[in-house]
């Protein structure tokens, strides 16, 4: 299946469902709150989802409540979620759940769940497919930050031969798999990246006397979906596989000029990790380079100077400097009026991952931003009002608030962008043979790490 990679744009994430007015002011807050928290957000054969049939959207489950709704934003498809039970009795997010639709699970680690209730869900989500609709769930069941999948529930493959096999009519239903990834989860703006392997039919079976799928075709349908999922998800044994294989990708990506998009990186990090059998000493002599760039504060890109005139950085560096400074006013406002809710936000994510639950902590720090940065807005059209007495001005000041909170998110990032790369200019300068070694180093494991890019 050819690739085709897309950035999505905010427009991308806020106007690409039809449904309510509520339906739709929930989509604008989420594309624009997890736009935000992400700097950039792929996908990766999105165009390949299949129109006009029913689809099950099968994911991995890395990254809490922040993989439904990039879901639920990214998707090309308007979808039903299958979600935990528990959360329907959360006040405001039981709201946001009936308002997209989401169908309730009862799981048996969900204290006082009644797990017969599923069956209910079961027959609701078969008669959506059935009706050409679509519903996304987390065959792994939960949350989680093993760096592999973890076994599948039978959920899906349950819902997906039931819908296939009840009535007399038959219906096209197709199972689509999505590898959910992240550069960093927790993070605040790292990347993320949905990634659409290819959609596989449903066969019908016959059911049991009960009703029931028949536990050999739902083993089986669920090992294809495990299957599915590997395909396009990034498993490992452990954590130091990844973090290597991340250092790998780094190197070639900045040596190479290749690996642009987030789906070029992730398929090269498969490559080299479903190779680690064969990369024992590639594996260490990465690991000793990586020590060495961050003895030196270099990052692999920065090496890339050694290619370059000192005319062009010169220009390179004037320019992004005279930009930083006429953004410099509303990077000073946006910073002071920001800066109070970004660390409210830091420190409720801090106390929800305390005890290690690396797994909602960008869930909490998206919906603790979604919470205090408009309350910022709101409070100082407020205080503008006591001292202007004019509501027109209060009112114009919160889109204001908001433009100048995203200059100075923009210009930080810029600036620790440029103070990697001085960083950088100076240890050429200053010790012009150290950095010409690193250079020589990154071009011979470019060089042993080309096996891995097909």
């Amino acid at each position: 299946m050819p690739t085709t990679v897309k950035r999505l744009r905010l427009p991308d994430l806020i106007f690409n469902r039809r449904g309510t007015f509520t339906f739709k002011i929930i989509l604008a807050i989420f594309g624009i709150a997890l736009k935000l928290f992400f700097r950039r957000i792929e996908t990766v054969n999105a165009g390949s989802v299949p129109r006009g049939t029913g689809v099950i959207f099968v994911m991995n489950h890395p990254n809490g409540l922040v993989d439904p709704a990039l879901v639920f934003v990214a998707l090309p498809r308007r979808i039903s979620f299958l979600a935990k039970s528990t959360l329907f009795k959360m006040p405001v997010i039981s709201f946001l759940l009936q308002t997209v639709e989401a169908l309730p699970v009862y799981r048996k680690i969900d204290a006082e769940a009644d797990v017969s209730q599923n069956q209910k869900t079961f027959r609701a989500a078969e008669e959506r497919l059935r009706k050409g609709g679509s519903i996304a769930l987390f065959p792994e069941g939960i949350s989680h930050n093993s760096p592999t999948l973890l076994p599948l529930k039978t959920g899906a493959a349950r819902i997906a031969i039931g819908a296939v096999s009840i009535g007399d009519d038959p219906i096209d239903l197709r199972i689509v798999p999505v590898g959910l990834h992240y550069t960093n989860k927790t993070t605040f703006r790292s990347e993320g990246l949905l990634h659409f392997g290819e959609a596989f039919q449903v066969e019908r079976t016959e059911l049991d006397a009960d009703g029931q799928p028949p536990a050999k075709a739902v083993k089986e349908l669920t090992a294809r979906i495990e299957a599915a999922i590997r395909q396009v998800t990034l498993n490992a044994e452990d954590e130091s596989e990844l973090h290597t294989a991340a250092i790998a990708e780094r190197i070639f990506a900045a040596a190479s000029e290749e690996n642009a998009n987030l789906g070029e990186k992730l398929d090269f990090q498969k490559q080299y990790v479903e190779q680690k059998n064969y990369t024992p000493e590639l594996d260490e002599r990465l690991a000793r380079f990586d020590v060495k760039l961050k003895t030196a504060g270099l990052e692999p890109e920065h090496l890339s100077l050694a290619n370059l005139s000192r005319g062009f950085v010169i220009r390179q560096a004037i320019f992004q400097t005279w930009a930083l400074l006429m953004l410099l006013p509303l990077t000073i406002y946006g910073t002071i009026l920001h800066f109070p809710a970004y660390q409210l936000t830091k420190l409720t994510s801090y106390l929800f991952s305390r005890h290690d639950a690396d797994d909602i902590r960008s869930t909490a720090k998206v919906l603790a931003g979604m919470v205090f940065f408009p309350l910022t807005w709101v409070i100082a059209a407020a205080v503008l009002y006591l001292f202007s007495g004019s509501w027109m001005l209060a009112f114009a000041s919160i889109p204001f608030s908001f433009v100048a909170g995203y200059i100075a998110l923009y210009s930080w990032e810029e600036a620790t962008e440029m103070s990697g790369w001085a960083r950088a200019i100076w240890t050429l300068s200053t010790d012009k043979e150290r950095f010409l070694r690193l250079y020589i180093e990154r071009r011979e494991l470019t060089t042993s790490l080309k096996t891995f890019d097909r």
